[in-house]
């Protein structure tokens, strides 16, 4: 019998919550051949930001790993709850997304993944929460939509129209193509939350740094774990199991909500894994977005292996360890080397920034960036392939950083030019005017360089 591969329940792990191993012993009898069953795994997301970067990276590659043995990811999109926002690790309450933002992300979420993840349907597939979360009220139909029912005509925002055309729309029918439709009614939300304590919600860690801080705490927030805990129940309703659940170590709490969920309404609890969080580019606080100390994983070539060489050195081993394929034997000669000074950090970063960007990009594209980091840092050059956009004359230099993909909004582009991170090359000086833009040649942060030429 083949036996599971050694680094499936280490690699990367955190813990691993599988009371009376009775999700190992499935994986066993998968790989045996005995277990005829799907196994499902379920991987929930909230998309509030466009990008994947190597921190959900690491979940992503675990979850490719139990793909080869036969498993079947669920890519859970969080669309509704993102309307709530996961409160983990915040401060403050979140702000609302709109759901055209939340629709916009969702896409590119999904054009992502497959960059790591198989996405044939034997071992994927892929569901929004708002199709058992929303009811008919929320359908809004569109107002030169024609609806027949038998032989009648069926006006589109009546009760009626309105419940035809969630009917019809729903995933799981249109997708799975499955008889009876899930759904999920505040009414079943509180038969929940009846078996759900005060206690029980108020032992998470960021609840009680926010009460102890004097910072107000929403009912919404409260409830994002229940919600998600009942989007675990929904899944094994809709596909027959969710049979382990996997995320970061800021979402096990969330995540052993889905056990207790799973308890009340008298299903099988699925097993947990929480992954380790891979550090941002600070070297201090988990890989973020909204922190601008992430690497996205379709971030260009030449961005992506300049942003790893910008790494505190004390990173160089974690990020051998969650962002690549190299072993652990190797990663501990590696660490041996540097410390008796036989291989110098900077090398090793090359080889790091080598590897990861050869694993999204190709060995070409790898090549070509090592090449241009080389000639911009060690010979003070400026690339010879520089990304031009042409803009009109009045745009200013935020819309323009927005327009050329260097910030994801206006204001992410003020914050890059309040902290001296553009520069104009042609005069070697910083930008402090956000407003109107010069023509020329630009470098955006360390590593990015681009030029605004004249639309006409």
């Amino acid at each position: 019998m083949k036996d599971i591969p050694e680094t499936l329940f280490s690699w990367g792990v955190a813990s691993f919550i599988d009371p009376e191993d009775s999700f190992r012993k499935k994986i066993e009898s998968k790989i045996s051949g005995a277990y005829k069953k799907e196994l499902i795994i379920k991987l929930g997301v909230d998309p509030t930001r466009p990008d994947i970067h190597l921190g959900h990276a690491v979940i992503l590659r675990k979850l490719r790993a139990f793909q080869d043995i036969g498993c079947k990811v669920i890519f859970l999109i969080g669309d509704y709850t993102s309307m709530i926002g996961d409160p983990t690790g915040k401060s403050k309450v979140r702000p609302e997304i709109s759901m055209q933002e939340i629709e916009k992300n969702m896409k590119t979420y999904l054009e992502q993944v497959g960059k790591i993840l198989k996405v044939d349907k034997t071992v994927f597939s892929w569901i929004r929460n708002s199709d058992w979360f929303l009811d008919v009220s929320d359908v809004r139909p569109k107002a030169n939509l024609r609806i027949k029912l038998n032989s009648l005509i069926i006006n589109p925002s009546s009760f009626v129209g309105k419940a035809l055309v969630f009917e019809e729309t729903r995933m799981q029918k249109t997708h799975l193509k499955l008889k009876k439709i899930q759904t999920f009614s505040f009414t079943r939300v509180l038969s929940v939350l009846r078996k759900i304590t005060h206690a029980r919600l108020i032992e998470r860690d960021m609840f009680q740094d926010r009460l102890k801080g004097g910072s107000e705490l929403f009912m919404h927030e409260m409830l994002y774990p229940v919600l998600q805990g009942i989007d675990s129940s929904v899944l094994y309703s809709v596909y027959g199991a969710c049979d382990l659940e996997i995320g970061g170590t800021d979402q096990t709490f969330n995540m052993l909500m889905g056990r207790d969920v799973m308890k009340i309404t008298k299903q099988p609890e699925q097993a947990v894994m929480s992954m380790e969080i891979l550090e941002g580019l600070d070297g201090k606080e988990k890989m973020s977005k909204s922190l601008d100390n992430y690497i996205g994983i379709s971030d260009e070539a030449n961005d992506m292996y300049g942003k790893i060489m910008s790494l505190p050195d004390s990173l160089i081993s974690r990020y051998f360890k969650l962002a690549t394929f190299t072993t652990e034997e190797d990663i501990l000669i590696l660490e041996k080397d540097i410390n008796l000074g036989t291989l110098h950090p900077k090398i090793a970063k090359m080889q790091l920034a080598r590897q990861v960007v050869a694993m999204y990009h190709g060995e070409k594209f790898a090549e070509s960036a090592e090449k241009s980091f080389t000639e911009i840092f060690s010979k003070g050059e400026i690339p010879e392939d520089v990304p031009y956009f042409k803009i009109e004359d009045k745009t200013s230099v935020m819309d323009a950083l927005v327009l050329s993909g260097c910030a994801s909004s206006k204001g992410e582009a003020r914050r890059l030019i309040e902290q001296g991170a553009v520069t104009l090359l042609d005069t070697n000086k910083k930008i402090e005017d956000g407003e109107l833009v010069v023509f020329g040649t630009y470098r955006v942060g360390k590593h990015r360089f681009l030029k605004f030429i004249n639309l006409k």
